[in-house]
C-alpha cells in the first residue's frame, strides 16, 4: 500500500525550472523576467508556488494579480502570474507594459493555447530576456526519482512501467495516480487498470472542456486510426476548426503531442461521459466507414466494449462481422446475429462464422432454417455448412449430397473426397467428370481439386505422387485459409497420408504449417492438432502425446464426432504404451462410445487398427470386430490400396499376438509380405512382421531381428522398433546376441548404447523409459515373483500381497528388492514403470512357449 508521504512530495523538476529555482533562492534580489508555458497538468501552478515560497522569506511581497496601474506597489515586488492565457487583453497589456518599463521580477505562466495577440506580443517582450520555460512530461528517469519517495516497501519493480504506460508521464496524472493506489487498501500489486478515484479525478477538467473538444476526446477514445476527413466529418466542422479543438485538447494535458490519449484519459473519457453521447459519436464514426467502404470493426467493437452495439446499424455489423470472420469467427457469429436482431434477414455468412468458431449446433440449425426458406443463392451456402459439419460428425453421405445438391465451386471435389472415404469409387469418379464447372481457379477451388486428386492417387497411384499433390494443396491454404470452411483439411489429410506411408517428419511439417496459418479456423484446430499427438504416440513420445491431448480436451467446446474418436482412442494407445492397465480400461469404454458414433471410413482406419490392439490386451476385442469388418469392406471395394491397408494389417497382426492367434498372425503377416515393394513402410513392417513371429516361435537372428527393427525406427515407427528388440533379447539364449539387441533397443529408443538404467533414471521420467526399461530386462522373473510383480503394479501394499500370497510382508519386501537388483533398477520408479511392461508381456503371451511353426494361408 502506497503511504501518503508519497504524493505529498514535491515535484522532481527538469533541469530549467530546478536552475531557474536555484537562481532564485541564491540571489532572491536579482532581475527577473521568464515566461513559462505547458500544457495543464505539467507543473506550471507548482513551479509558481515554489517560487513564491523562495521569496517570502526574504521580504519580497509577491503578488498573484496583475497589479492596477493606479494602485500603490512596492518597487521590488515579484509578480507570479498564472494561467496568463485566460486573462484579458487589458490585463495582458498592463503586464506589457510593466515588462517595457522594467518592472525587476516577473513570472508569467501560459498554456500554449489559446494565444491571442497581446498574449504573443508579452511573451515575445519576456523572451527578450530569456527563452521561454517549457514544462516537459515525466521521462523515465524522473518517474524514477519521483517514485524513489515512496517507502522501501511500496516500491513495486512493476510501478514505475505502470505509470509511465498510464499517464504519458503528465505530472498531474502521475500524482493522480500514486494518490489513487495510496488510497485502494490492501494493494498488494500493481492493478491491470488505474483505480475507480483515480478515473473520477478528470471529471471537473473533461466538464471545463466546450462540448467540441469533449466529442473531439469522445472520438478519439474509440482507439482506431481516423483520418482527418472522417474526424472533420464526423464532428460537423472543417478541418481548420478540428486543428484548434486538437490545440484546445493537447493545451488541457489531456492529449499527448502525437494527438494520442493516454490510457488513464481514455479510460475517463469512455466512463465519464453520458453514454448516450459516446454511443452518438461513435456510431457517426462507424456509419461514414460504412460509406467510405472503410474498416468498421474497430469501431463496432468499441461499441460493443460499451454495451451499445445493438445500436449500431445493421449494415455495419454485417461488414464487422466480415471483417472479423478470418481472426475471430465467433465474434463474427454474434456480430452477424446482432445485424439479424437488427432487422437484417440470416445470410449462409451467420453459419459460416458459426461453424468456423466451432459451433455446429447453431450452424447446423441455422443452415437448415435457410435450407428451408432462403433464396437460392443462401440455400448453397447454407447446404455447404451443413455438409461440412456432418462430415465433422461422421455423416460421410448425407455430407456427400448436400454437397452435390450446393453445386457451388469447390463442392464437387469434397463430395469425390467423401465418396472415397466411404469406399464408393465409381461415385468419386462421377463427380470428377462432372467437375467441370466454369467457376474461377481460386486457391480454395484449385486445393479442393488438388486434395481429390491426391485421395485418388492414395488409392490407385503411387503413394509419393499422393503425398505431392496433398502437399501441395495444403500450401494453397496456408496464405489465406483462416476463414475456409472445410470438411477435412488437405493438411490432415497429407499428414494422414504421410502416417500411412512412414513420412513422419513430412505429416510434423505440414499440420505444423497448417496449425500457424489458422488453416480452416478454430474448427479445424483441434483435428491439426490431434494429428500431432498421434505422430508423437507413434514415434514414442508418450508424455509430449499426452500433453498435447490434454490441452485439446480440456477446451470449452465438447469434441466432435471424429475428433472424439481420436482423442479417445490416442488417450487408449498411450495407456497400453505406458502399461496403465487402469487407464486402459477407463480409456476403453470412451472410445467404444466414440466409434460407435463415427462410422469406419478411409480417414479412420488408424484409430481402428488402435483399437484393435487395445482390445485384445484386455480380451475384449470381439467388440471391435464389426468394425474391423467394415473397414476390411470398404478397402475391398477400393481395390485393397496397400497405402491405406498395411498399418491395418500391421495393428490387426499385434491384436492376433496378443489374442494368442498364431494362424491370425500369419495372415497378416501374408499380406503384408505380398505389398511389400509398394512403399518403404510398407516394406519395413513386413521384415519386422516376419521376424517379429519367429521370435515368437523361439527364432531369433538377431542381424535380421536388428535390421527389421532399424527399418521400423526408420519409418517412424520408434515405440514398435525398439519393442521388436527387446523382446528378441529376452527371448535369446545366446548372452551375445542379447548384449547386441539391447544396444540396439537402447539406441532406438533414443538412449546411447550402453546405456544403463541409472543414466535413464536421471534423464527422464518412467512414462517416457516404459519400452526402454523393458529391454533392459535381460532375466527372466521366477513364476513367484511374476506373481508378486502383478500385485505391486495392481497397486497393493506389502502386507495385502502377503494376504494373498499366503508369505509374509517381510518376505514380499525381499522379492521386491530381488527383482529391482536383477533388472538393475535405479530407483522405485523406474522398477513400477518396467514391471508394467513385464506383467503385460506375460499377459500377452509374450513369457509363454514358442509359437508352432508359421502356416502359409
Amino acid at each position: 500500500m502506497i503511504t501518503s508521504s508519497a504524493t505529498e512530495s514535491r515535484l522532481t523538476w527538469a533541469d530549467a525550472p530546478r536552475a531557474l529555482l536555484r537562481a532564485v533562492t541564491d540571489d532572491p534580489a536579482a532581475p527577473l523576467a521568464v515566461a513559462v508555458t505547458g500544457p495543464g497538468g505539467h507543473g506550471k501552478s507548482a513551479l509558481l508556488e515554489a517560487l513564491a515560497r523562495a521569496y517570502r522569506p526574504t521580504g519580497i511581497e509577491v503578488l498573484s494579480t496583475v497589479p492596477d496601474p493606479a494602485a500603490p506597489v512596492a518597487p521590488d515586488a515579484v509578480l507570479l502570474i498564472d494561467d496568463a492565457h485566460l486573462l484579458d487583453e487589458a490585463r495582458l497589456r498592463t503586464l506589457r507594459r510593466l515588462v517595457a518599463t522594467g518592472w525587476q521580477r516577473v513570472v508569467v505562466a501560459y498554456r500554449p493555447w489559446p494565444r491571442p495577440a497581446a498574449l504573443v506580443d508579452l511573451v515575445g517582450a519576456l523572451g527578450r530576456e530569456r527563452q521561454p520555460l517549457l514544462l516537459t512530461p515525466f521521462d523515465r528517469r524522473r518517474t524514477d526519482a519521483f517514485l524513489a519517495a515512496l517507502p522501501e516497501s511500496d516500491r513495486r519493480p512493476d510501478l514505475a512501467g505502470f505509470v509511465t504506460e498510464q499517464t504519458g508521464g503528465v505530472p498531474r496524472d502521475v500524482e493522480r495516480l500514486l494518490r489513487g493506489l495510496r488510497e485502494q487498501d490492501g494493494a498488494a500489486v500493481v492493478p491491470p487498470v488505474p483505480p475507480r478515484p483515480v478515473v473520477l479525478d478528470f471529471a471537473p477538467d473533461l466538464a471545463n472542456l466546450a462540448p467540441d473538444v469533449q466529442r473531439l476526446l469522445l472520438a478519439l477514445a474509440s482507439d482506431v486510426p481516423l483520418p482527418p476527413d472522417l474526424l472533420a466529418a464526423a464532428l460537423g466542422r472543417e478541418q481548420q476548426l478540428v486543428d484548434e479543438l486538437f490545440s484546445a485538447a493537447t493545451a488541457a494535458g489531456l492529449l499527448g503531442a502525437d494527438h494520442r490519449l493516454t490510457p488513464v484519459v481514455r479510460r475517463a473519457v469512455v466512463t465519464l461521459t453520458p453514454a448516450t453521447d459516446r454511443a452518438a459519436v461513435w456510431r457517426r464514426l462507424t456509419e461514414l466507414q460504412l460509406a467510405r467502404a472503410g474498416a468498421v470493426l474497430p469501431m463496432v467493437r468499441a461499441l460493443s466494449a460499451a454495451g451499445v452495439a445493438s445500436d449500431c446499424p445493421a449494415p455495419a455489423l454485417v461488414a464487422a462481422a466480415e471483417e472479423a470472420l478470418a481472426e475471430e469467427p465467433a465474434l463474427a457469429a454474434e456480430l452477424f446475429a446482432s445485424a439479424t436482431a437488427a432487422g437484417h434477414p440470416a445470410t449462409g455468412r451467420q453459419a459460416v462464422a458459426s461453424a468456423l468458431a466451432g459451433d455446429l449446433d447453431a450452424a447446423l440449425r441455422l443452415a437448415d432454417r435457410l435450407l428451408a426458406t432462403a433464396p437460392q443463392t443462401e440455400r448453397a451456402e447454407a447446404a455447404v455448412v451443413a455438409a461440412v459439419a456432418l462430415a465433422h460428425r461422421g455423416h460421410l453421405g448425407r455430407s456427400i449430397e448436400l454437397y452435390r445438391w450446393s453445386a457451388v465451386p469447390a463442392s464437387t471435389a469434397f463430395a469425390a473426397v467423401g465418396a472415397l472415404a466411404t469406399g464408393q469409387p465409381a461415385a468419386s469418379s462421377t463427380a470428377h467428370a462432372a467437375d467441370t464447372t466454369a467457376s474461377p481457379p481460386t486457391l480454395h477451388t484449385t486445393a479442393a481439386r488438388l486434395t481429390a486428386q491426391g485421395v485418388r492417387d492414395s488409392i490407385g497411384g503411387p503413394p509419393t505422387a499422393a503425398l505431392s499433390t496433398l502437399v501441395r494443396a495444403a500450401a494453397l491454404l496456408e496464405p489465406d485459409g483462416r476463414a475456409v470452411l472445410l470438411p477435412d483439411s488437405p493438411a490432415a489429410l497429407a499428414a494422414l497420408t504421410a502416417l500411412h506411408c512412414g513420412e513422419l517428419d513430412i505429416a510434423e511439417r505440414v499440420l505444423d504449417r497448417a496449425e500457424a496459418g489458422r488453416v480452416g479456423g478454430p474448427l479445424m484446430a483441434r483435428r491439426h492438432r490431434l494429428l500431432q499427438a498421434w505422430i508423437m504416440m507413434t514415434r514414442g513420445r508418450t508424455a509430449a502425446a499426452a500433453e498435447q491431448l490434454s490441452a485439446v480436451a480440456t477446451a470449452e467446446e465438447p469434441l466432435e464426432a471424429r475428433d472424439l474418436l481420436f482423442a479417445t482412442t490416442l488417450q487408449v494407445g498411450l495407456a497400453r504404451r505406458n502399461s496403465d492397465l487402469g487407464a486402459l480400461r477407463l480409456g476403453w469404454e470412451h472410445a467404444l462410445e466414440a466409434i460407435v458414433r463415427h462410422p469406419v471410413d478411409l480417414f479412420t482406419l488408424l484409430p481402428l487398427g488402435e483399437l484393435a490392439v487395445a482390445g485384445a490386451r484386455l480380451g475384449d476385442l470381439v467388440r471391435v470386430e464389426p468394425h474391423l469388418r467394415q473397414a476390411r469392406e470398404l478397402l475391398g471395394r477400393l481395390g485393397d490400396p496397400p497405402l491405406w491397408a498395411t498399418p491395418l494389417h500391421w495393428s490387426a497382426l499385434h491384436a492376433a499376438i496378443l489374442a494368442e492367434d498364431p494362424a491370425a498372425a500369419d495372415a497378416h503377416v501374408a499380406v503384408l509380405l505380398a505389398t511389400a515393394d509398394d512403399n518403404r513402410y510398407a516394406g519395413a513392417v513386413a521384415a519386422a512382421a516376419a521376424s517379429w513371429v519367429d521370435v515368437l516361435r523361439g527364432v531369433v537372428d538377431p542381424v535380421r531381428v536388428e535390421a527389421a527393427a532399424r527399418g521400423l525406427h526408420d519409418a517412424g515407427l520408434h515405440w514398435d522398433a525398439a519393442r521388436l528388440a527387446g523382446q528378441a533379447a529376452i527371448r535369446t539364449s545366446d548372452r551375445r546376441a542379447m548384449t547386441t539387441l539391447l544396444d540396439c533397443a537402447r539406441t532406438l529408443q533414443g538412449w546411447p548404447a550402453g546405456t544403463g538404467s541409472a543414466h535413464r533414471a536421471r534423464a527422464g521420467g518412467p512414462e517416457e523409459q516404459v519400452v526402454g526399461a523393458v529391454t533392459s530386462a535381460p532375466h527372466r522373473l521366477s513364476d513367484r515373483e511374476h506373481e508378486v510383480a502383478e500385485l505391486v503394479v495392481a497397486g497393493l501394499t506389502y502386507r495385502e500381497i502377503g494376504d494373498r500370497l499366503f508369505i509374509s510382508a517381510k518376505t514380499v519386501e525381499h522379492h521386491v528388492a530381488r527383482m529391482r537388483s536383477r533388472l538393475n533398477c535405479a530407483n522405485r520408479a523406474e522398477l513400477l514403470a518396467l514391471l508394467r511392461t513385464v506383467v503385460a508381456d506375460r499377459s500377452s503371451g509374450a513369457a509363454t512357449s514358442p509359437w508352432p511353426a508359421r502356416t502359409v494361408p
